[in-house]
């Protein structure tokens, strides 16, 4: 749009209501580097995704899965099995359809792959998330280039591609591998006369590329672009200005501010976490004393019962053996007063001493009997003692118990460690005050992450790799596309947008913020 014209001024549908997108019109080289305010670098992510989804940018699919993942993790935050649970992403568009029919696979398929990728992804906020998928999706061939239809000298048709790193000449049939390709730094000139477009190179033994388009309109677009292309193309490898400067130190004191607030808040999560474990370990140990009290008070009160048992049989076998002496002395006194009142005759004499000798074998068997109760009477007083033994034993135990369950009240009273960096904050100038050495670490933990981020981006192809060949048992041959048939060849030759456009040499290059 042009800012010193009306908006209905411009070549717009004459038609209620007229819907606008609010676009970016130049995209940048390195997204990591030139956006550098968060809510620049949520709108573009929104943009991207959209074309990604509506297929103005070609994704391969195992790229589409990895790029849904990161979108997930952004919407969602940190994967929670007991709160996503299946079916959680049936509403949510994630990948091209492009994809979706390519494959015979199911939406529950398709989530179960996203969701594999999204667990990975535990700890990223949604800023961070939001510039992996931007990072994957710059390194796609058709990221950031603007097509036009034109016609060389000859009447052939062809497309011209316009983006951040030069000007590519396409087949109207390939959008993925240029035919020729002009980088920003190697044009010496751009001028257009009518439908006419004219590009001179830097170097003067290449001849001079013409080509013609359909409308006037269409030149001034791809002009602009041109330009505008161009001018951001030298100034990324020009010393940043003092505005830029200052966005950037505001950028990187804000993201350290940030990255000192979540390590605050995790180091509050770990105690909390940690104090909640302690509390549940003695709430549990405190249910497993009560347990065993009362397993001890059970024994206690069956130890009572059979003390009881033991106590009241002990008394009456005594009380047996007691009848049993008496009889036995009873016995013996019939016995004497037999022998004394004799019968004289013999008949009387036999008949005597038939009956004494019973009298002996009966007196013999009680005194046995009598004998055996009183062991047995023993033995019921032993056990009687051995019972009251065990109840004092069950009763000290039991003491012992109630005494080990005194319960502390826990406190949830966090104390945070008092050793956090300090800084200070000025509202009104907006100003965060930093140690040094808080600067340094933030530089070595920067590097670290360029570090990582490489062997990351290594471990990623191998992942990317893997889904390739998990799915492509599942491809449907028939309904591949020609960008599909294209990116195949184009990687079966090893070639990718890194090698098949020539890009300018990267000495002294420097981003520019949108």
């Amino acid at each position: 749009m042009e800012f010193n014209c009306e908006v209905l001024d411009h070549d717009v549908p004459k038609e209620e209501p007229v819907t606008f997108h609010f676009l970016a019109k130049f995209y940048p080289e390195n997204a990591e580097e030139e956006l550098v305010q968060e809510i620049t670098q949520h709108l573009f992510f929104l943009q991207v995704k959209k074309q990604i989804l509506d297929e103005n940018i070609f994704c391969p699919p195992e790229a589409s899965v990895l790029l849904a993942s990161y979108a997930v993790q952004a919407k969602f935050g940190d994967y929670d099995p007991s709160v996503h649970k299946r079916g959680f992403l049936a509403k949510e568009e994630l990948l091209p359809e492009r994809v979706v029919n390519l494959y015979q696979m199911t939406p529950e398929m398709w989530e179960e792959r996203i969701t594999a990728w999204y667990a990975e992804h535990r700890g990223r906020t949604r800023d961070e998330a939001e510039m992996e998928y931007l990072k994957i999706a710059q390194d796609t061939e058709m990221y950031g280039v603007n097509y036009f239809t034109i016609r060389n000298k000859k009447g052939t048709e062809l497309l011209l591609g316009v983006d951040a790193l030069g000007l590519h000449i396409y087949d109207p049939n390939n959008k993925l591998t240029p035919k020729i390709s002009f980088p920003w730094n190697e044009i010496r000139n751009i001028s257009y006369s009518d439908k006419e477009f004219t590009i001179k190179p830097l170097d003067k033994k290449i001849d001079v590329f013409k080509f013609n388009s359909s409308k006037l309109r269409v030149n001034k677009l791809i002009l602009q672009l041109c330009i505008g292309n161009h001018d951001l193309f030298m100034r990324r490898r020009k010393a940043d200005s003092l505005e830029v400067q200052q966005m950037k130190a505001q950028a990187r004191e804000e993201k350290a501010r940030k990255q000192m607030e979540r390590q605050r808040l995790a180091r509050e999560k770990q105690l909390r976490e940690e104090a909640e474990r302690s509390r549940d370990e003695l709430e549990r140990r405190l249910l497993q004393l009560k347990e065993e009290a009362q397993l001890a008070s059970d024994a206690l009160m069956r130890s009572e019962e059979t003390a009881d048992l033991l106590a009241e049989k002990a008394q009456i076998t005594e009380e047996e053996a007691k009848l049993l002496a008496q009889k036995a002395a009873e016995a013996e006194q019939e016995m004497q007063r037999i022998k004394a009142t004799a019968i004289r005759t013999e008949e009387e004499k036999r008949l005597m001493e038939q009956k004494v000798l019973e009298t002996e074998m009966l007196a013999l068997k009680m005194a046995e009997e009598s004998e055996r109760r009183a062991k047995e009477a023993d033995q019921l007083k032993q056990d009687l003692q051995e019972s009251r033994d065990s109840e004092r034993r069950a009763k000290q135990k039991l003491l012992e118990i109630t005494t080990k369950t005194s319960y502390t009240p826990i406190t949830n009273t966090t104390t945070l460690p008092a050793e956090l960096p300090s800084f200070t904050i000025i509202s009104d100038g907006l100003s965060f005050d930093f140690k040094d050495t808080d600067m340094k670490r933030l530089s070595m933990e920067i590097e670290k992450e360029k570090v990582e981020y490489m062997e990351k981006s290594k471990h990623l192809q191998e992942q990317l790799n893997e889904l390739k060949t998990e799915i492509e048992s599942l491809k449907m041959k028939e309904r591949e596309t020609s960008l599909d048939i294209l990116h195949n060849e184009n990687m079966d030759r090893g070639s990718n947008k890194q090698n098949t456009i020539k890009k300018p040499q990267a000495q002294g290059r420097r981003p520019i913020c949108i």
